[in-house]
This record gives C-alpha cells, sequence and structure tokens, in this order.
C-alpha cells in the first residue's frame, strides 16, 4: 500500500472540546481505484479534493453506496473499531444492489487499519465522541450513457466526531412521500436513498420536528424507519421494532441492540407496527418509550410524534430501556465491560 504522509498535521487547529458531526476530517484518506475488471494499489494520501470529470458516472446516474461506523479510544487508550466487518459486508450487500464491484475484504480492513494508525490521535476520548468512518463508492467512468460504469472509486474518510443529535428528536409520521418500496434499494445504503429524502424532511423541520418516520409506500400504515436511524418503541414493557424487508435499511445498532436484549432476557417482537396501534398506545400511556438507533444517533430518544396536525408526546424516561442500552454500549465500546461479542477490533499505534 502507497503511503504519502501530510507535511504537517492540522491536528492542533481543532477543538476537540466542540466537535460538530462530520464536519472535521483527518489528516489522511484512503483511495482506491477500479479499472479493467480489477481493483489498483490503494492509497493512503494527505486528505483533499479527489479530480472528477463533469462526465464523472456517478454525478449523472447516481451510482454511489456508502457506510457509516465508528472508532472510539477506550478508557486504557486504545482505540477500537465497533463491528467493522459487518460494516464491510454491508457495503458489499449494497454495491451489489447498485452493480458496483465488490470490494475486497483485504482492501477494507487493512486499509481501514493502517488509515486509522497513521491519524491515530485523531481519535477523541471521552463520553458520545468518537472517529466517525465514511467508507464510501462511487462510479468513475467517463460517459453518460444510461448503463453501469466500468470504473469506480473506493475512498474512506475519518471524522472525529460529537453526537449526531444534542437532545430528544421530534417525529413527524410521513403520509405523502415514500423512502423506499418492495424490490427496490431501502436495504441499501444508496446515496439516493438520502438524497431523495432532504425534500420531505425540510418540510418536517419548517413545521417544527426533527426527523420524518417513514410509513409504507401502499397504505403509509406501517412504521417503518426514519431519516438517520432504524426504530423502536417500547409498548406495554415489550421492545418493539419492525422487521426487515427490502425496504428497510439493516442497522448495525439495530443489530447490536436486539442481540443484547434478547441475551439479557428482555421480551423482544420484531414485527409490524401500525401508525394506528402507536398513537393508540401513545394516547392511553401504554408507549413507554421510543427511540431511533444507528451509528451516527447511536440511541436517540423520541419526544414527541406528529401526525395529521396533532402532536402526541411520548415519555423520555431518564431510567428507561434506551438510557440503560446506550450505557451497556458505550460500556464495551469504550472497554469498561467484557466484549463478550467479540464486536471490538483493536487498532494499535504501529
Amino acid at each position: 500500500m502507497k503511503i504519502s504522509k501530510v507535511n504537517q498535521s492540522r491536528i492542533n487547529e481543532v477543538d476537540f472540546s466542540n466537535l460538530p458531526f462530520g464536519k472535521v476530517f483527518t489528516d489522511h484518506m484512503l483511495i482506491c481505484t477500479y479499472e479493467n475488471g480489477q481493483w489498483g494499489e490503494p492509497e493512503i494520501r494527505p486528505y483533499g479534493p479527489i479530480p472528477m470529470s463533469p462526465a464523472t458516472h456517478a454525478l449523472h446516474y447516481g451510482q454511489a453506496v456508502f457506510e457509516g461506523m465508528k472508532a472510539y479510544r477506550k478508557d486504557n487508550g486504545v482505540v477500537s473499531i465497533f463491528r467493522p466487518e459487518a460494516n464491510f459486508q454491508r457495503l458489499n450487500r449494497s454495491a451489489e444492489r447498485m452493480t458496483i464491484p465488490p470490494v475486497p475484504r483485504e482492501l477494507f480492513m487493512d486499509g481501514l487499519i493502517q488509515l486509522i494508525q497513521l491519524d491515530y490521535d485523531w481519535v477523541p476520548a471521552g463520553e458520545d465522541i468518537s472517529l466517525y468512518i465514511r467508507p464510501f463508492l462511487y462510479a468513475s467512468s467517463e460517459f453518460i450513457a444510461a448503463r453501469p460504469s466500468e470504473s469506480y472509486v473506493f475512498c474512506i474518510l475519518l471524522s472525529p466526531s460529537g453526537p449526531y443529535y444534542s437532545g430528544a428528536v421530534k417525529v413527524k409520521i410521513e403520509e405523502k412521500f415514500v423512502r423506499s418500496a418492495d424490490g427496490g434499494v431501502g436495504f441499501a445504503k444508496a446515496a439516493g436513498n438520502y438524497g431523495a429524502a432532504f425534500y420531505p424532511t425540510r418540510l418536517a423541520q419548517e413545521a417544527g420536528f426533527t426527523q420524518i418516520i417513514w410509513t409504507d409506500h401502499k397504505n403509509h400504515q406501517l412504521i417503518e424507519e426514519s431519516g438517520t436511524m432504524n426504530v423502536a418503541m417500547v409498548i406495554d414493557g415489550v421492545f418493539r421494532t419492525p422487521a426487515l424487508s427490502d425496504r428497510i435499511l439493516a442497522g448495525i445498532t439495530r443489530d447490536s441492540i436486539l442481540t443484547m436484549l434478547r441475551d439479557q432476557g428482555y421480551p423482544v417482537q420484531e414485527g409490524p407496527v401500525t401508525v394506528d396501534e402507536l398513537l393508540t398506545a401513545a394516547r392511553e400511556g401504554r408507549l413507554n418509550e421510543m427511540f431511533g438507533m444507528g451509528t451516527a444517533a447511536v440511541i436517540s430518544p423520541i419526544s414527541h410524534i406528529g401526525y395529521r396536525g396533532q402532536i402526541v408526546e411520548v415519555p423520555t424516561p431518564t431510567d428507561g430501556l434506551s438510557v440503560s442500552i446506550k450505557k451497556a454500549l458505550s460500556d464495551i465500546r469504550l472497554g469498561r465491560t467484557a466484549d463478550k461479542y467479540g464486536w471490538m477490533h483493536d487498532v494499535f499505534r504501529p
């Protein structure tokens, strides 16, 4: 792997006590190109612009996928990546759906580890902060014919970041726009899924909400997921979350929480949750709490639900399940409890 280091680090320009989400980038990035049917030699080089033709395929046809993952600095100072193998597998599932060649495991894992080793000092220490990792793939051929690209670029960026949401989230149940449909690309982390969501999300934000809750494309009666996270609710003491489908992203935080809850013997139900069921439970006081789950969002409590001009308040207990499970996840990530699931991948300074 070719490695070109910066002459002067920018780390002293960063206020690590006030990190925005996804706006600060480390000194280096990884990049690798796919041409003539094979991946070339990866390169770690100083973070900076990537030359791009106006005919770059991804700009015209949206053939691009990405991942979101995090590394943490444990209490003992060691940097550790949370479940990188799961992100690697999901990236390639998304790539397959978008007709993008798979990234070899050694390119993804070895490149990621060497990149973090090089920018080791950029990983922040403390609660609710981490090194956000953005691997992405995009079509790079220079033609504007409507067919798959012939060349691709794989890149990894690192961004020391604070929390995505600073407090409880106020959501609106969406009934007009849809995120995905049966047979579509809803399960993939395709760039276009997010770009298409910006407009309805902006409308909701203009109405005073933080995010939207997507519903099914047929009747808008099934709760699916939020714009940036999977959703869960505790109804009558049972953890409820919509079952995965080709319309819902298989969240790694979601999977981690389900694994931990089942291990604890907590009642869990994966299956349909209707809008009527959710709102009725909220009005009758049987909705104990509701929260989002995601890499960026981690676990974000939902305090209000908007629906057809009405706003329903949701309890956000300080001793609820979301608080306890977030602490349990944090304790594993920061090395405070044993990692019995083998989720953490330690990266040692070279």
